[in-house]
C-alpha cells in the first residue's frame, strides 16, 4: 500500500507542474499571439484516420487533413513529435479554435523560394508531369509551373511527348503569387550554357583538331553536329571515302561522334567537319594497289543510266560502263546485266589517281567471241545457221552464242528483185551462205546466199552478144522501155527508142506484160548487168535485105515484081 500511495502522489505532483506550466504559458503575452495567413512552427502531438492535431502554442490543437501529410506513394510522412511548419489559415480567439494547413505553408515557403531563386537568377530541379495546350505542366516539388513550348530546347523537339515524365533544371522566368502562376524556361539555361561553352570553344578550336560532338539534325547533304556551345557541319562528302546516298546510312539522332576540323572561320563562328578524314585515305598509291589488267571481284554499288558502280574495297568504287558489260549483247540499262549487291568479276582497265576514278570492265573477264569467230569462220566459210531476225534490208543469222551474222538483201539473190526479205525466209528457217567480211573493231559479220552460186551475169556477154538474135517475154513496161527477160533472172532492156522508127508515147500503146517478142542485142556488160535490147534493129536490118534483093534483081524480074514490091513496101510502113 505504502508503494502505491506513493505513484499516486508522484502523479499528483507531475499534474500540478504541467498545470503550471500551461498556466505559465497562458498568462504569457506571446501565447496565442498567431497572425493569420503567417506561418508558424507545430509539433504532431496525434495522428488519427481523419485528422493530424498539430500544437502550435494556441489554446488549442490545430486540426489539419491526414491527406496533408501523404506523400506520392500514399505513405504518411509524419509522427508524432515531429516539428513541422503549418499557415494559419483562420483563428477564434473567444472559441479558442483554429484551422491551419500544412499544404499552403510549404507552397508559401516554395514561393519564397523560387522568388529567391529569381532574384539570384539561380535555377531550380522539376519533373514535366504532363503536356498541355502550349507547353508542359512541370512539378517543381509542390508547385506546378507553365513550361511553353518554345522554353523547351534550343531547338524545335521532335517528339513533345517523349519529355513527359523526364527532369531537368529550370530558370525562372516569372511569379504570380496572387494567382499561384510560375513561369520557367529550360531554353535560357541551354542558351547561356552554350554561350559559355562556345566562348570556351573558340578559345581552343582549331583546324586540324581532333573533337567530339553529337549529331544534332540530319539533312540530306550533310549532318549538323552540336560541338558544345557550337555547331558544325559534315558535309556528305566527308563523312566516308566510300559514296553513300544519305547521311542516315552512317549516323543516327544523338549519336556521339569523332570528328576532324577540316576548317574554322572564327568570325563567322563555321566549322567544317569530317569523319573520314581520321582513317587513311584508300585511294593513296591506288594505282599500285589496281595495276591496269588486274582481275578481280566486286559488290555492286549502284547503278546507273551508264554503267554501274562497283566496290572493291571499303571506300573505292570503280565504274563499270555500260559497253564493257557484254561483248555481244546491246544493253539499254545496267540492269539487263547486273542488280545492287550482286558480286561481280571484273577487270581494271585503267587507273586516275588524280580523279580518284578507276575504269572497270565485265565483259574482259572472258574471251572475246568476235576473236573466236574471226578464226573459227575466216572469210569464204560456207556455214549454216537458223534465221533470228528480219528486217526490211536483209535477215539476221545466229552463228555463236549472242553473235548473229547479217545477210542484206541485195546478197539474196544475182537475179531476183527481192522487195523484202520476208518474202522468201520466216524465223527459224536454217539457211546456208557464205562468210564475207568478219570486222571485230565493228562487231559486224556478214554473210551473202547468192555468193554460193556463180554469177550469171559473168556469162552473159558470151551468150548474148551484140547482134545475137534472142527471144523472150516482156515482164515489165515503163515509160522508157520494156524489160524483157530473155532467161530465168536474166532481163535486157528495149528502151523505147529501140521499139520503132516511128515515135512512140508509151510502150504501153503497143505491148502487155507477158507478150513474147524477138530483138536483138545491141549492148551488153557483165560489170554494169545491162542487157541492150532494140525491135527497131530487126527490122532496119529487113529493110535493108529487101532493098539489096530489089538492086540485084534482073531487068525481066524488074517489070513483073515493081508493083508488087512497092505495095509491100506501103503496107510495111503502115504497120509501123
Amino acid at each position: 500500500m505504502d508503494k502505491t500511495q506513493e505513484m499516486q502522489n508522484n502523479s499528483n505532483m507531475d499534474m500540478e507542474v504541467n498545470f503550471e506550466d500551461a498556466l505559465e504559458n497562458y498568462l504569457n503575452e506571446d501565447f496565442g499571439d498567431l497572425e493569420e495567413g503567417s506561418i508558424t512552427p507545430g509539433v504532431v502531438v496525434r495522428i488519427g484516420k481523419e485528422h493530424v492535431l498539430v500544437d502550435v502554442n494556441f489554446k488549442s490543437e490545430g486540426q489539419i487533413p491526414v491527406s496533408e501529410f501523404m506523400d506520392a506513394l500514399g505513405e504518411l510522412e509524419v509522427k508524432v513529435g515531429d516539428q513541422i511548419d503549418v499557415y494559419v489559415v483562420s483563428k477564434n480567439e473567444s472559441e479558442g479554435t483554429i484551422i491551419m494547413s500544412r499544404e499552403r505553408a510549404k507552397r508559401m515557403q516554395l514561393f519564397d523560394k523560387l522568388e529567391e531563386i529569381q532574384e539570384k537568377d539561380d535555377v531550380i530541379s522539376g519533373k514535366i508531369v504532363r503536356r498541355i495546350k502550349g507547353g508542359y505542366t512541370v512539378d517543381l516539388g509542390g508547385v506546378e509551373a507553365f513550361l511553353p513550348g518554345s522554353h523547351v530546347d534550343l531547338r524545335p523537339v521532335p517528339d513533345m511527348d517523349a519529355l513527359v515524365g523526364q527532369e531537368f533544371e529550370f530558370r525562372v522566368l516569372k511569379i504570380n503569387r496572387r494567382r499561384s502562376n510560375v513561369i520557367v524556361s529550360r531554353r535560357v539555361l541551354l542558351e547561356e550554357r552554350r554561350d559559355s561553352m562556345r566562348k570556351d570553344l573558340l578559345k581552343t578550336l582549331e583546324e586540324g583538331q581532333t573533337v567530339t560532338g553529337r549529331v544534332k539534325n540530319i539533312t540530306e547533304y550533310g549532318v549538323f553536329v552540336d560541338l558544345g556551345g557550337l555547331d558544325g557541319l559534315m558535309h556528305i562528302t566527308d563523312m566516308s571515302w566510300k559514296r553513300i546516298k544519305h547521311p542516315k546510312e552512317l549516323v543516327h539522332l544523338g549519336d556521339e561522334l569523332e570528328l576532324k576540323v577540316l576548317s574554322f572561320d572564327q568570325d563567322k563562328q563555321k566549322v567544317s567537319l569530317g569523319m573520314k578524314q581520321l582513317i587513311a585515305d584508300p585511294w593513296e598509291n591506288i594505282a599500285g594497289k589496281y595495276p591496269e589488267d588486274t582481275r578481280m571481284s566486286g559488290k555492286v554499288t549502284n547503278l546507273v543510266d551508264y554503267g554501274a558502280f562497283v566496290e572493291l574495297e571499303p571506300g573505292v568504287e570503280g565504274l563499270v560502263h555500260i559497253s564493257e558489260m557484254s561483248w555481244t549483247r546491246k544493253l539499254r540499262h545496267p540492269s539487263q546485266m547486273v542488280h545492287v549487291g550482286d558480286e561481280v568479276e571484273v577487270v581494271v582497265l585503267s587507273v586516275d589517281p588524280d580523279k580518284k576514278r578507276i575504269s572497270l570492265g565485265m565483259k574482259q573477264v572472258r574471251p572475246n567471241p568476235w576473236d573466236i569467230v574471226a578464226e573459227k569462220y575466216p572469210e569464204g566459210t560456207i556455214l549454216e545457221g537458223s534465221v533470228k531476225n528480219i528486217t526490211e534490208f536483209g535477215i539476221f543469222i545466229g552463228i555463236e552464242d549472242g553473235i548473229d551474222g547479217l545477210i542484206h538483201v541485195s546478197d539474196i539473190s544475182w537475179t531476183k528483185k527481192v522487195r523484202h526479205p520476208g518474202e522468201m525466209f520466216k524465223s527459224g528457217d536454217i539457211v546456208m551462205a557464205k562468210v564475207l567480211t568478219v570486222d571485230k573493231e565493228n562487231e559486224k559479220f556478214t554473210l551473202g546466199i547468192k555468193q554460193l552460186s556463180e554469177d550469171p551475169w559473168t556469162r552473159v556477154p558470151d551468150t548474148y552478144p551484140v547482134g545475137a538474135m534472142v527471144k523472150g517475154t516482156v515482164t515489165n513496161i515503163t515509160d522508157f522501155g520494156l524489160f524483157v527477160e530473155v532467161e530465168e533472172g536474166i532481163e535486157g532492156l528495149v528502151h523505147v527508142s529501140e521499139i520503132s522508127r516511128k515515135k512512140v508515147k508509151t510502150p504501153a500503146e503497143i505491148y502487155k506484160e507477158g507478150d513474147e517478142i524477138e530483138a536483138k542485142v545491141i549492148h551488153v556488160s557483165a560489170d554494169e548487168r545491162r542487157l541492150g535490147l532494140s525491135i527497131k534493129s530487126i527490122k532496119d536490118e529487113e529493110d535493108k535485105k529487101k532493098a539489096k534483093e530489089f538492086r540485084t534483081a534482073g531487068p525481066s524480074d524488074t517489070g513483073s515484081n515493081l508493083g508488087e514490091l512497092l505495095r509491100q513496101k506501103l503496107e510495111e510502113d503502115a504497120q509501123r
